[in-house]
């Protein structure tokens, strides 16, 4: 593993110690030493709207996101006119699943950057030919 997707849930689950995935998110945080991560400014956006409702944790996550965009291992792609309609057209041509359009941007992002990991439990990532991390903790 020397590139992986890291979905809302990861970010979810490392900002706030009361998840039931802390624990385990905060574990594998150990392992990615040398692993660049990449995630997509949508992603963030999800993160930052779970977040947005308990003050504490807004401003954590608020911090988390400042600190993502300067660590040198993080990737964050940008949200772009591109990115919206690739994410789009997968979401269109998935009519039988319940993925989200975020959902939908990431598994393309993924495709497009050669990524096959994602650090998420979410199974429609494996539904798309993906391993989701958390799937096998």
């Amino acid at each position: 593993m020397k590139a992986v997707f890291a979905d809302t849930f990861y970010w979810v689950a490392l900002t706030n110690p009361n998840d039931s995935s802390f624990q385990a998110a905060s574990a594998f945080d150990g392992f990615l030493a040398g692993v660049t991560i990449f995630t997509t400014e949508e992603v963030l956006a999800e993160f930052l709207t779970f977040f947005a409702a308990d003050a504490w944790l807004r401003n954590r996550a608020a911090e988390t996101v400042h600190a993502l965009f300067r660590d040198p291992a993080v990737r964050v792609i940008p949200q772009s006119h591109e990115s919206f309609l690739a994410g789009l057209d997968l979401y269109a041509a998935r009519p039988d699943k319940g993925y989200s359009l975020t959902d939908c941007v990431s598994m393309a992002t993924m495709r497009r950057e050669g990524l096959s990991e994602a650090l998420t439990s979410d199974r429609h990532f494996e539904q798309e030919g993906f391993r989701a991390l958390f799937r096998d903790t």
